[in-house]
Parts: structure tokens; sequence; C-alpha cells
């Protein structure tokens, strides 16, 4: 099947299809796109590797690096410094995968049209995997406001105003900064988005060696580091843990949407590698130096909660922009992909209309109104991480890749040689690992959240500060 004829047609598709022939070629496709862009007043496919790499860094330079602490403090420090190096490794070669996999379609323009290619071209799952794409973005926008709620609540001590209007007010202003439609334009705000969350994390591991002792300091008591997690240690706090840090790397949903807005697709490895490589040293350095400061006895999550309170309010005061960019880049995603199935050959899509931007806006909204109500729903950080990596990491981070690579050779090729057949057995166990993570990880995730709510109500002006 050639690949102007697979997935859903973009906009005046049919007149680019002229311009590749049925071997797919990727350069004379994409070519064709960005020609025809220059007669559009917004333009999609203008990404450079270097704006791509920003958008990256601002995806994984991101708060939950700071739940990186407590997993290690659950895991122990030697089993949290593997289960990191080991997770970023499987993400990068799941990730290339990906990659090979949209070279080789290059009308792919999100993880659904994946979706729909991985099983036979059946819409039902095309239709369910856009279902797990749109929550996927959706809890992680609930999650920063859950974030923003609790860092306006610490900065003033939960004595300003009630933590749902702290919500309400976080998801508006990120509606505001959800706006611009092309991801180029989002790429400038997403630098400083991650210079700044990366200030945080400097900061907290600062702090963290510096003061005196972590915040809930018992006398007598000094912060207990072990190798190994410690005696009693359940196993839904050990998955939890394990699912903190794979949330944290795991992002591969987005990434066929970066790809579909890259002047060049080929660049993409640049991008990807120089995101790992910091992510690795980054989040091991962050996990392991803090968790050796604070101990198991004293540690949260985010870890901003063990630091002394003039501490924890700098520090985290420089994770707003990521609190407000992150979840606006997710939004973005998101009414990116309902917009462009409302308008899919309509003039809405490419011209600054009344219509199309009233339309851009009423479904940027409805994601925050949906965001907000999940925030309210699950208020607790890093049960939210757990139950977002168990239930769509699973398919998004593991099985679709190994599909991918099956897909990728197809029958007798899957077993060309002894270095061909080793990738296809590790790829089958990738799926498996997948439906390992789905299964088990909800089981966890879910009895967390009974564990923790403990009284707790929904929608509550209760201080969620840290």
């Amino acid at each position: 099947m050639s690949a102007t004829k697979e997935g859903p047609k973009f906009a005046d598709e049919k007149s680019v299809a002229s311009h590749t022939d049925a071997s797919s070629d990727v350069e004379n496709f994409i070519g064709a796109q960005i020609v025809q862009e220059t007669e559009h007043a917004i333009k999609y496919r203008t990404c450079s590797w270097q704006k791509t790499a920003a958008l990256l860094f601002s995806e994984y330079i991101c708060l939950a690096i700071l739940s990186f602490p407590w997993s290690f403090s659950v895991l122990g420090m030697a089993p949290g410094i593997i289960v990191t190096i080991a997770v970023a490794a499987s993400v990068q070669y799941t990730s290339l995968i990906l990659w090979r996999f949209c070279l080789k379609h290059p009308e792919i323009r999100d993880v659904c049209d994946i979706g729909r290619m991985l099983f036979g071209g059946s819409e039902l799952a095309y239709n369910i995997t856009a279902v797990f794409f749109i929550l996927n973005n959706t809890f992680i926008q609930a999650l920063h406001c859950l974030v923003g709620a609790k860092l306006l609540n610490t900065l003033t001590d939960g004595n300003a105003a009630c933590t749902v209007v702290w919500s309400v007010v976080t998801a508006v202003v990120c509606f505001f900064i959800s706006l611009p439609r092309p991801l180029s334009q989002l790429s400038g705000l997403g630098v400083f988005s991650a210079v700044t969350m990366g200030i945080a994390v400097l900061l907290a591991i600062i702090f963290a060696g510096i003061q005196d002792h972590p915040a809930g300091y018992i006398v007598g008591q000094q912060p207990l580091v072990t190798r190994l997690p410690v005696p009693g240690t359940t196993y839904v706090a050990g998955m939890s843990a394990f699912l903190n840090i794979t949330y944290t790397f795991v992002g591969q949903i987005t990434l066929p949407s970066f790809i579909a807005e890259m002047k060049n697709p080929k660049d993409f490895p640049k991008a990807l590698w120089a995101v790992t490589i910091a992510e690795v040293v980054v989040f091991t350095l962050c996990g392991a130096l803090m968790y050796h400061f604070i101990g198991n006895q004293y540690m949260t999550a985010p870890a901003f909660g063990s630091l002394q309170p003039v501490y924890k309010k700098i520090a985290f005061s420089f994770a707003i922009p990521t609190i407000v960019f992150l979840g606006s880049l997710y939004s973005s995603v998101s009414s990116r992909f309902v917009f462009f199935r409302l308008f899919r050959d309509s003039k809405h899509r490419h011209s600054n209309t009344l219509v199309g931007w009233a339309a851009w806006a009423a479904i940027v909204a409805a994601t925050w109104v949906l965001a907000f109500v999940i925030a309210e729903v699950i208020p607790f950080f890093s049960d939210m991480l757990s139950l977002m990596s168990s239930l769509f990491d699973g398919w998004f981070g593991f099985i679709f890749w190994g599909m991918a690579y099956l897909t990728l050779y197809p029958g007798a090729q899957k077993w060309a040689g002894a270095a061909r057949s080793a990738e296809t057995l590790l790829n089958c166990g990738i799926i498996v690992f997948g439906f390992y993570i789905l299964v088990a990880g909800s089981y966890a995730s879910v009895k967390s959240i009974i564990l923790d709510f403990n009284g707790q109500t929904v929608f509550s002006c209760a201080s969620n500060g840290l």
C-alpha cells in the first residue's frame, strides 16, 4: 500500500500525492507540503531540528523530575539509578523505531494515524487511539492544574484562596498560552521553560545540600539512605516509584506530531539524542543527590516539599514557566488533532478566519475544563503520575513501538540473520512488558489512590501546598 493511501488525509493531500510515487519518496512528499504551505497564512511544517529539540526539552525537563528523589527513596539508590538508565535506553530505542516508521509513512500527522496503520487500517483502532491520545494529554494538563494550585498555595502559605480557585486560575492562564496554532510558535517559550525548570532542579539540589536539615526533621533521626529498598517496601509502593520514573521518560505520544511539523524529519535523531543525554544526567543527579541529602523519612513528591520554607518557595517559583507552558503544549497538541479533523479540507485550517479561530479557542477551552475536573478528582501528585504512566505509557511507550518494528519488517524479514532475529525478540519482549505495565501498573495506581484519599474529598478548598 502506498503512503498516500494510508491514514487520514490532511488538507489538499490529493494534490500533494501527485508529487509522490508508490515508493513513498519522503523528500518529494515533504517538499510538496512545504511548497503548498507557502500559499497559506498559517504554516505548519516549519520546525528545524533545533526548534524540535526545544519542544522536546520543554516536554522532558519538567516538574516530574522532582519525583525522582521520592522514587529513589522507595527503590533504594542502586535500583533507582539502574531503573533510570534502563528506562531511558528503552525510550531512546523505541523513539528511534517510531521515527523510522514516520519516515516510511510521511503522511502521518499524529499517533492516531499510527494506531490505524498498526491495526491494519482499522477505523476502530484509530478512534480508540484517539480517545487514549486525548485522555493522556488531558491528564497531563490536569497534573499541571494540580501542581499550579500546589505552587500558589505553597507561595501564599495556603491563606490567599481556595485550592479550587487556584486550579481555575492555572487553567485560565494556560488556556491563553495554548492559543498559538503552529507548534513552532511555542518553541521559544519552550526553551525558556526548560531553562527555568533546570534552574529549579539545580536550586533544589543545592538547597537540599546546604540546609541544616530537611523539612519535618525529628531531632535524633538522621536521614536514612539505603542502597536497596528498605525492608517492608510494598509492591504497590515499588511499582508506583517505577511508574513515576517511566512517566517522566515516556513522551513518544507527541513525537509523531513534532516530526510532522519538521522541515527535515531526517534530522529528528539529533534532537532526540541531545534530549536523552540531558535527561539521563539531570534525572539521575536530581534523584541521587536529593535522596542522599533528604533520606527516606523526610521525602515528599515533588521533592520541593522536603526543603525548608524559604528554600522551597525560591526553588518552586522557578517551576512556574514549566507548569504553564508544558500543560499548554499538550493542550495545543490535543486541540490540533481535533481541529485538523473538523477542518480537514477547509480554508479555516490554514487561514486566519473568524470561524477557524473561534473553533480553535473553543477546543482549547474544552481541554482545560476537562483537565480541571480530573485535577480535582485525583488530587495527588505521585498517584496522578503513576496512573497516567500505567494507563497510557504501556501503549504509547512500549506496545505501539514494538508493533511498529514488526510492521517495518514483515514476514520472513523479521528473522533475516542473527541480529535481526535478536531485535525481533527484543521488540516482542517490549510488547509483553508494555502489557505488564498496563495491568499491574493500573492495579498499583488505583490501590495507591484509594489509600491516599483516606477521608479527603474532591473539589476541596483545603490547601494542597507543600
